[in-house]
């Protein structure tokens, strides 16, 4: 109970939570994992049941499985491009620290986003200014609990955080951009193969 007691405490004290999280050993990466799981469940749940006052989407045509991309492989990209950054940037985090750290920061917003989708069914038009609000109160939240995090796992100075923050981002975008670009000539080469298959069969 003790380690489900302990993101809460963090996201109150966060210079003292972090240090605790890396040198007392207070972290833990099964609380870590469930928070992003419990994060995707919440992000889920808004976009299917949020008021439609608020809820620009469809629930119709929305994929459960689909918004995995949206929380998952982002946090898995920070993780790892923020590992490789503050690797050549004598950053002490270690990945284990960074995905911990990450993790905790975003229990803000799964602690937010459940009861204003709940609350946004009973909204009137004039009070919907207040989800956005919130939400974007638990955003900014998470920013500043990931800002503190980054900066207390890797020893870093704030202005050395926000440079090795931006290049994380940096990093990021451009494994995104390889990763399409290796997924298209995936793509081309199977259709290359398939149309040479057929074109053979055909001429067999």
């Amino acid at each position: 109970m003790q380690h489900f007691k302990f993101p809460l405490r963090l996201i109150t004290h966060p210079f003292e939570g972090f240090w605790d999280m890396k040198y007392e050993g207070k972290g833990r990466l099964s609380v870590s994992f469930a928070i992003v799981f419990l994060l995707t469940v919440v992000m889920i749940l808004q976009k299917q049941f949020a008021g439609f006052l608020v809820n620009m989407n469809d629930p119709r045509y929305l994929n459960s499985i689909d918004e995995l991309k949206f929380i998952v492989i982002p946090f898995v990209l920070w993780c790892v491009s923020n590992w490789s950054v503050t690797t050549l940037m004598e950053g002490e985090g270690r990945f284990k620290d960074i995905v911990m750290a990450t993790a905790y920061s975003l229990v803000p917003m799964v602690l937010i986003y459940l009861p204003t989708t709940i609350v946004s069914n009973f909204m009137a038009q004039e009070e919907t200014a207040f989800y956005y609000l919130l939400n974007s109160f638990a955003l900014l939240w998470f920013v500043y609990l990931l800002f503190i995090g980054m900066m207390t796992v890797h020893q870093y100075t704030a202005s050395r955080t926000v440079v090795t923050m931006l290049l994380t981002l940096i990093v990021m975008a451009i494994v995104v951009f390889l990763g399409m670009l290796m997924f298209s000539m995936i793509q081309q080469i199977i259709d290359f193969i398939v149309n040479l298959y057929t074109e053979l069969v055909f001429r067999a």
